[in-house]
């Protein structure tokens, strides 16, 4: 349990975005330590942190960031990619999704995007925010992004000031090569 590369540039982005994150509906899934979700509700959303309920240390970690951050309107729940549970069932329609490098095991991937596809049919307008480390250039989500209704749009780094080797005041993205995400329905008309 500690703050992965992905966290602080998938933080960032929030932050660039802070001014439009007030009274947004943002759920953190594999939020571990849960920086991108403590920097959305510092700005003024309405998050729920999410982590593994086969996990009990994942979730305990997730209520600690919430105390030691003085949040305790934040909400979390545990959920299991791929699996339907009562908390998922009773998760209201979200605005924005974080992931910040769930997308670490390729056998995970499709759960993590079934479960994302169940949360876009309650609000079709849904963005998932993602961040990922790359670490093999044989893994992509592109067919899976496809076979589940899904587009992606690649965001430059550069464009939100995540492009540094440090990012406030942290050398964790270093060298790693981390790619940002926005993952929504392909009929984002509906």
């Amino acid at each position: 349990m500690y703050v992965w590369p992905c966290a602080v540039v998938l933080a960032q982005y929030l932050w660039f975005h802070r001014r439009s994150l007030p009274g947004k509906a943002i759920l953190e899934i594999g939020a571990g330590v849960s920086l991108p979700g403590i920097i959305a509700a510092k700005c003024g959303a309405e998050v729920t942190l999410s982590d593994s309920s086969e996990l009990p240390h994942c979730l305990e970690v997730c209520q600690q960031s919430c105390q030691m951050n003085n949040l305790p309107q934040v909400h979390v729940v545990g959920l299991t990619w791929g699996h339907l549970s009562l908390d998922l069932l009773a998760l209201p329609p979200q605005d924005i999704i974080l992931a910040a490098d769930v997308f670490f095991e390729p056998e995970d991937f499709e759960d993590i995007l079934t479960t994302v596809h169940f949360l876009m049919q309650k609000n079709p307008k849904v963005q998932l925010w993602s961040t990922y480390q790359v670490r093999s250039a044989d893994w992509s989500l592109e067919a899976l992004i496809y076979k589940w209704d899904m587009k992606c749009v690649h965001i430059p780094l550069v464009s939100f000031g995540a492009d540094k080797e440090d990012i406030a005041e942290s050398a964790l993205p270093g060298r790693h090569t981390v790619e940002m995400l926005v993952i929504s329905f392909a009929k984002d008309s509906l």
